[in-house]
């Protein structure tokens, strides 16, 4: 496929709650990017970090990161609502350092940076993640949103 015809960094969305998976931005990325020709991977945080830990049981570890970075863009949703063990920090933190500046990434989540100390459990992973993150990104921080919910619920 080579490189991308379009002017790629790596994204990092603070997401309201109530925001529409419709109408958020990290998603129109995605999907913008498919039409363009890339390969795309929506995941939830929850369903990837579970995927990831899984592969350590049955070693197939180097193929699961490998799939993830594979994809041209990547999108990983809700990471805010689950808890996490330290070895899925740890492999999480393994694919976002490879993918770091070689594809985008697009992550949405609910708590701010300060908040991902406690979640993560780990200072050390937690302040490496971020400063790869926000290294060459930009922060959406969308915190004073009007949820689309009501709204959507209206509709026919």
């Amino acid at each position: 496929m080579g490189r991308y015809s379009f002017p790629v960094r790596l994204f990092h969305s603070r997401l309201h709650a109530g925001l529409s998976r419709r109408s958020g931005c990290p998603h129109s990325f995605l999907i913008q990017a498919i039409h363009r020709g890339h390969t795309g991977r929506y995941i939830l945080f929850p369903e990837l970090v579970a995927e990831l830990f899984t592969s350590v049981a049955d070693h197939s570890e180097p193929k699961a990161i490998k799939r993830y970075l594979s994809y041209d863009c990547l999108l990983i949703d809700e990471m805010d609502y689950v808890e996490v063990e330290p070895v899925q920090v740890g492999l999480f933190f393994t694919l976002m350092h490879k993918r770091h500046r070689k594809k985008p990434t697009l992550i949405t989540s609910n708590l701010g940076f300060s908040e991902w100390r406690p979640f993560l459990k780990n200072d050390r992973l937690t302040a490496a993640l971020i400063d790869r993150l926000t290294e060459n990104s930009h922060v959406i921080n969308m915190k004073n949103c009007v949820s689309l919910r009501p709204k959507l619920s209206q509709e026919p």
